[in-house]
């Protein structure tokens, strides 16, 4: 079964999705942007309840698709196998591991219960830049979680998200590798379409 670590998805979900604001300069200021965007998504009352379910994660789904660089995200969870794909391949791979974050993501956010986040500062090297956050809980407790994000254009985007120094996209990677060395990199994709019917 492929899967991410369920706490990490949990917080880490909550606040990866974000839209860049024209406006925005740097990678904080546009991951501050977001969390306006996606908060009112969650506290809608409008959205709230399992009738509403298909509308809310719509919504949430939209935002994701617009700022998830899921090419770079595919490549770096498929590692050396990537090079051996068709450029077809790599099309449908990135597709199937897009909507896999996209639907994984958005039921997760529904878990939100008002957790607050704190921006600890960023670097920037070139075109990649790490943004550091704390995620808040109402218990105190405080969770790292930094975010990966490259520069195309005049945009940041997201390819990774580190849960107390752990790659999201490295567990993937993990997962992804041993089911092609033990089985397949078709077998592989029967397992993520398979996940995609479940969600």
């Amino acid at each position: 079964m492929i899967r991410a670590p369920y706490r990490a998805l949990a917080l880490a979900g909550l606040f990866v999705l974000f839209v860049a604001p024209a406006w925005a300069v740097t990678p904080t200021e546009q991951l501050k942007g977001s969390i306006d965007k996606i908060v009112p998504i969650l506290e809608n009352p409008a959205l709230k309840g399992d009738s509403k379910a298909k509308e809310r994660r719509a919504a949430i789904r939209a935002v994701a698709s617009d700022v998830f660089d899921f090419t770079e995200s595919a490549r770096r969870t498929l590692g050396p196998h990537w090079e051996r794909r068709t450029e077809g391949e790599r099309q449908e791979f990135a597709r199937l591991l897009g909507d896999l974050l996209e639907r994984t993501f958005a039921s997760r956010l529904e878990q939100y219960a008002g957790e607050r986040i704190v921006y600890a500062g960023e670097s920037v090297d070139g075109d990649l830049a790490t943004v550091k956050t704390k995620i808040i809980t109402k218990n105190g407790v405080e969770l790292p979680v930094d975010y990966l994000v490259l520069r195309r254009e005049d945009r940041w985007f997201v390819y990774d998200v580190l849960i107390e120094g752990v790659s999201l996209m490295a567990n993937y990677r993990t997962q992804f590798n041993k089911i092609i060395q033990t089985s397949s990199y078709g077998d592989l994709i029967r397992k993520l379409k398979a996940k995609q019917s479940s969600l």
